[in-house]
């Protein structure tokens, strides 16, 4: 009976200990997000020393962390677990988020330097009144190519990736809406298709494809485009103006049937502990001499104005990097199509990379 009294006060006392240590790391925990802010982001989406700079000027800590795609961030966001102060989706995931009710509203009392943000970048359908987000970064789906490994080849239209003389020098990004877009671009349809007929039909195209295709790859297009490794690639066009900074034979173009006008935007998701930290970050990111800063090291387009007059005039005339408005009009938003559609995307995409037929 001794014995079973001495178990039952040992689990008691073990019970008791558990409670407050649980109880004082909550509270640390808390405390800790106070003095933090917890930023989720694209891999070398940010300049470092501007990390540094918001530490020294505002007295917070940084904790950042990377992501390599929306579907990913979003799917740590959703388990929780991590306190994110800050997440930089695009746009369709924005979308998401809101729906899945992943986000908190942004306070613009608390943001003076959104004032910097031409309003073209504003008040978007993907984020009305911009309620939850705030521009990033901006830019263009488009084809980086090397004349010098070419044979005269220009890239205005789609169509010149089907060009036998490209068999085997072709790069494409890993990604399906960038791929299946492409291909529906390609015959003067949306890349926000949701029609069977024009899906299959673009499949269909993309698999005549298949001999130009040297690899489907992610970062590693950089450095092959860069090393003179390919010729040409279907990518980004702040990845194409990386590509073009290494290496100065490069070109980048937007073909002329239309592509795709992403937008990459500062959140607040639910998981914050430091919302006031999160504006704090906001702000100081849409200052001018920190976005233009920002802007000559990630090599994106800033959607922040009173940036772009301080930056280099060559730099924000390239209208291959911030395009005429007007040429802007002939681009499409990716639109989130829900998850049905977006798993026969992906489904559709799996086929085009295992050649079936």
């Amino acid at each position: 009976m001794k014995e079973i009294v001495r178990a039952a006060v040992a689990i008691i006392v073990v019970c008791i200990v558990l409670f407050i240590t649980n109880d004082y790391l909550g509270k640390s925990a808390n405390n800790a997000g106070s003095d933090t802010v917890t930023v989720f982001n694209w891999g070398e989406y940010i300049d470092p020393e501007l990390i540094n700079q918001f530490e020294e000027e505002t007295g917070y800590r940084v904790v950042y962390e990377t992501f390599d795609s929306n579907e990913a961030m979003m799917t740590k966001i959703e388990q929780g677990g991590t306190s994110y102060d800050i997440a930089v989706p695009s746009e369709y995931a924005i979308e998401k988020m809101k729906e899945n009710d992943l986000l908190l509203p942004i306070d613009p009392s608390k943001l003076p330097n959104l004032q910097n943000v031409d309003p073209y970048f504003l008040d978007l359908p993907f984020d009305p009144k911009n309620e939850f987000s705030i521009p990033y970064f901006w830019g263009t789906v488009g084809i980086v190519y090397n004349p010098s490994l070419l044979e005269g080849q220009t890239f205005e239209s789609w169509d010149n990736l089907w060009d036998p003389s490209l068999e085997g020098k072709v790069l494409l990004v890993d990604g399906a809406r960038e791929v299946i877009g492409m291909g529906l671009n390609s015959l003067g349809y949306s890349l926000n298709s949701t029609d069977e007929n024009e899906l299959q039909s673009a499949l269909e195209k993309l698999q005549g494809l298949t001999p130009n295709v040297k690899a489907i790859i992610g970062d590693e297009v950089t450095q092959l485009m860069v090393n003179e490794e390919a010729a040409v690639a279907l990518t980004w066009s702040g990845q194409a103006a990386d590509m073009m900074w290494e290496n100065e034979k490069l070109d980048y173009s937007v073909p002329e049937e239309g592509s795709n006008l992403w937008f990459d935007n500062m959140v607040i998701p639910k998981t914050s502990a430091n919302v006031d930290g999160a504006h704090a970050f906001i702000n100081f990111m849409l200052d001018a001499e920190v976005a233009a800063q920002n802007a000559d090291y990630v090599g994106y387009s800033t959607p922040n104005t009173a940036a772009m007059e301080i930056m280099d005039e060559e730099v924000i005339a390239d209208e291959r990097f911030y395009p005429t408005e007007e040429a802007r009009d002939n681009l499409e938003v990716y639109k989130n199509l829900g998850l049905e559609m977006l798993g026969h995307y992906n489904e559709l995409f799996l086929k085009f990379k295992m050649g079936d037929n």
